[in-house]
């Protein structure tokens, strides 16, 4: 397998996930910015139209406080989490999840 490779993977629900990558380095990335970096093709959407106007509606997020409510590993290149307002149609794979990390320098 080339790309990256996680060796730990530890979901906090109500917080984050962090990736422990095999090259050493440790990624964490927050429940609200995992949701919000979605993969999934209505989140790439609204990026795209919120990057072109800013003033664009964000649809509310459901009520109380954002967790994951579980995620479950997609074959051995990426993971899927369920979200507490209902959102669970992104598969991060490992290449996305370090291409987004903002502790990473490009």
């Amino acid at each position: 397998m080339t790309g990256p490779t996680p060796v730990q993977i530890d979901l906090k629900r109500d917080r984050g996930l962090t990736i422990e990558w095999a090259d050493g380095t440790t990624s964490y990335y927050s429940v609200a910015y995992l949701r919000r970096m979605s993969p999934s093709a209505d989140m790439r959407t609204l990026r795209d139209e919120m990057a072109r106007n800013p003033l664009a509606v964000v649809p509310p997020g459901g009520s109380g406080a954002l967790t994951a409510l579980d995620a479950e590993l997609v074959g051995n290149y990426a993971i899927r989490i369920r979200f507490s307002d209902g959102h669970e149609s992104g598969i991060y794979t490992w290449a996305y999840l370090r291409a987004i990390d903002q502790g990473q320098c490009a």
